[in-house]
């Protein structure tokens, strides 16, 4: 689903972390790994939120990117792997992707300052510096509701103008916002959304793809409706989309990666729904309506 002109697009998968009694589950993860490898997924990040990066380990880390570049990197034109980085101070942030540099990895989703509500030259600051201390590919991560400030459009186009800022996990929840800065940005640019419920409106809007925690059940049928619009068949789109739109609701109902983790244990896919506190898992109300999803096909 790669487009050649932004060799950054498609469906983009936050690859979850499985844990069991407290560890990484490393097992399952390969197993996962070994699932995804025959869907259409462009790109995988490793420890996002929906992977629970902020409870592991540089070992555990490590361990994971080994793991799918073992699986997913097999073929010359393999799926892109990235890394999940987050945190309030840049110097840190700096000095970790120093630290992963020397690691086999395409490029870095890099979320933005979170609770001390930086300026807007602040951010930008900030990203520029972590840009400055690797060659690699960075991602982008406006997602305001989680930070406490949003990035504007405006600073957004001086940090796209950097040679590596390549990419926007676009999660600011405002579709205007969203639609302007999709028309005003370079071609070279990709805009992926990180808003599950919005993908339709997101790609008709113009993005190159999406970070979908949702393709972890139906990354096909993501694909797909993906590839309706590339044609320009909008309305198969949205025949394609209304089958599977309950799905990111049903996901995100309870606070992620718990509702997955629940739906992928159900399909035996991993061997435990475990989440790390201070996340919990899921009640049995979200549980019996992921049952009967499944149940019916899903």
């Amino acid at each position: 689903m790669t487009n050649s002109d932004r060799p950054f697009s498609g469906i983009w998968l936050p690859i979850i972390t499985p844990f069991q009694d407290g560890h990484v589950d490393e097992k399952s993860f390969l197993s996962l790994l070994q699932h995804y490898s025959d869907s259409p997924i462009d790109g995988y990040i490793i420890g996002a939120t929906t992977g629970e990066g902020l409870t592991l380990s540089k070992a555990e880390i490590s361990k994971l990117i080994y793991l799918a570049n073992s699986v997913l990197k097999s073929a010359e034109d393999g799926p892109s792997v990235f890394l999940g980085l987050s945190g309030s101070h840049t110097q840190a942030l700096v000095d970790a992707v120093q630290r992963w540099n020397d690691v086999d990895l395409d490029g870095y989703l890099v979320t933005c300052p979170y609770y001390v509500r930086p300026s807007q030259e602040g951010i930008g600051l900030h990203f520029r510096t972590i840009a400055a201390a690797t060659t690699r590919p960075i991602m982008i991560y406006n997602i305001p509701y989680r930070t406490g400030v949003n990035m504007t459009n405006d600073c957004l186009l001086e940090l796209v103008q950097l040679d590596n800022v390549l990419l926007l996990k676009d999660c600011c929840a405002d579709l205007i916002q969203s639609s302007e800065f999709i028309q005003r940005k370079p071609s070279r640019f990709s805009v992926l959304t990180g808003e599950d419920k919005q993908f339709l409106e997101a790609l008709e809007a113009g993005a190159d793809g999406g970070v979908l925690m949702s393709a972890h059940v139906q990354a096909k049928q993501f694909a797909e409706v993906l590839h309706q619009i590339q044609l320009g068949n909008s309305s198969n789109a949205r025949s394609r989309w209304q089958a599977i739109r309950g799905i990111p609701e049903l996901l995100f109902a309870e606070p992620s990666p718990a509702p997955v983790k629940y739906w992928l244990w159900r399909k035996g896919m991993v061997a435990s729904p475990e989440v790390c506190l201070p996340k919990t898992e899921i009640g049995n109300e979200l549980a019996r309506k992921i049952d009967q999803a499944i149940a019916m096909g899903y």
